[in-house]
């Protein structure tokens, strides 16, 4: 199983950016799909942004689109997401996670284990 790290988060005024990092060990990570999740308070976890297995296809949010870019580094077992113009609604732990199939890797339901995530809050 695949351990996961979030970092990156913090308190940013909206308009502002963020970098959040996810760190893997455990198994080979380039042969993992990647995918940031987040989880409001009260709300379901969502979707946010997926990528293929070496970066060749990734996808975002309709809510993100624009505004989110999601990278890896396969040197370094590290997925980042980009956050650019944030607004108050992308106030959330944010959370990734992993799958050898990139068709199923951005369905929140179909993971057991989770990391600690990281926290994102957005000001007006």
């Amino acid at each position: 199983q695949v351990q996961l790290v979030e970092s990156g988060g913090g308190l940013v005024q909206a308009g502002g950016s963020l970098r959040l990092s996810c760190t893997a060990s455990g198994r080979t990570f380039s042969a993992y799909a990647m995918a940031w999740f987040r989880q409001a308070p009260g709300q379901e976890r969502e979707f946010v942004a997926a990528i293929s297995q070496k970066g060749g296809s990734w996808e975002h949010a309709d809510s993100v689109k624009g505004r989110f870019t999601i990278s890896r580094d396969d040197a370094k077992n590290t997925v980042y997401l980009q956050m650019n113009n944030l607004k108050p609604a992308d106030t959330a732990v944010y959370y990734c996670n992993a799958d050898p199939n990139r068709h199923t890797v951005k369905q929140a339901s179909r993971y057991d284990y989770w990391g600690q995530g990281t926290q994102v809050t957005v000001s007006s």
